[in-house]
């Protein structure tokens, strides 16, 4: 389908726009809008995310959650957008029982992912100095400190990550601001997505979960599996492309707060399909960490709709995502 698809009726009309953020690709598609109301819409949600990046990053040193990390005993006033990042980081917390807990930032600055790496681009390998990459684990409880009439927050004696978090809010932000325009929206934000409605084509909205085992830049990719993402949000945890060398040890960004290491879950790649795009970010790095042992009970006591696969290519789908998953293989190695 174009990105202007002018060509079609005018209750059909989909208007596509793209711009970078959150160090990637933001993808808004608004179908059956005028064209005046879609470029209001467009510019609105990409204010959201420019608002939540600069607010939220941890590789800007001046940006409000890192001097809010500078000085983490300390109250701090930040904007709204961090405020209730933070918070919902906060809760994210409490409710996976310490699965998902921000405060693994020494982990990453200590395994050289301090800065923006560049993923898209191939081989990553950094050199840091003899014994800076020394485990972190997070062993007491988070008890941040929030004043909502201030919108001040005390983060603790550790610094956190906002950046999954902050890329699943900026989702959820982004598809309140279309709630009022057209008939169905989408917004996808590095592979996570959220929809409404029933699509371009009134089918509906279907979202391919890609292959982990696959390199990022792999000439042919596909897919494992197709899914119907209709009114809901989806989001993957994965090692394919955040992944990089560190004095010649392989390193991810998916911290296990317990350890302060790369988690060793023998996952590949977790992809859960939720109401809401922040929680589907959450749940999925949560079952990452998790680890395949302990996957499946805990996906299946919350109710969630996942579907995993394991370092050796064995693909599973939970029984709250089986009514969603239109087409797999059977085997991601094969």
């Amino acid at each position: 389908m174009p990105d202007l698809a002018t060509e079609l009726p005018t209750w059909d009309r989909t208007d596509v726009h793209r711009f970078r953020a959150m160090a990637c690709q933001i993808t808004v598609q608004l179908v059956g809008a005028e064209p005046e109301e879609a470029a209001d819409a467009f510019r609105t949600v990409e204010e959201i995310f420019r608002e939540t990046e600069s607010s939220c990053t941890r590789f800007d040193p001046a940006s409000p959650l890192m001097t809010a990390n500078g000085a983490p005993r300390r109250y701090h006033a930040v904007p709204s957008r961090c405020f209730d990042a933070i918070l919902e980081a906060y809760d994210a917390y409490c409710v996976t029982g310490g699965l998902f807990d921000p405060r693994v930032l020494g982990s990453l600055e200590s395994l050289g992912y301090d800065r923006s790496l560049a993923f898209d681009t191939g081989d990553v390998r950094i050199e840091v100095p003899a014994g800076t990459t020394t485990s972190d684990p997070v062993v007491h409880p988070w008890l941040p400190r929030f004043r909502e009439a201030t919108g001040s927050v005390r983060l603790g004696p550790r610094r956190i990550d906002l950046g999954g978090i902050g890329k699943g809010l900026a989702v959820r932000w982004a598809m309140s601001a279309l709630r009022s325009h057209g008939t169905a929206a989408l917004v996808e934000a590095g592979g996570d997505l959220a929809t409404r409605g029933s699509g371009p084509e009134g089918t509906g909205w279907r979202a391919a979960v890609e292959n982990p085992l696959v390199p990022g830049r792999a000439a042919h990719r596909e897919p494992i599996a197709v899914i119907d993402a209709s009114d809901r949000a989806v989001a993957t945890s994965s090692v394919r492309l955040r992944h990089w060398q560190v004095g010649g040890r392989e390193v991810h960004h998916l911290i296990d707060p317990a350890t302060g290491r790369p988690a060793a879950s023998r996952l590949a790649a977790v992809t859960v399909i939720h109401e809401d795009p922040a929680w589907a970010e959450v749940w999925s790095k949560s079952l990452f960490v998790a680890g395949a042992a302990d996957i499946g009970a805990l996906a299946e006591s919350h109710a969630l709709a996942a579907i995993w696969v394991d370092s050796s290519g064995g693909i599973s789908v939970s029984p709250a995502a089986d009514t969603r998953v239109i087409w797999q293989v059977s085997d991601a190695g094969s």
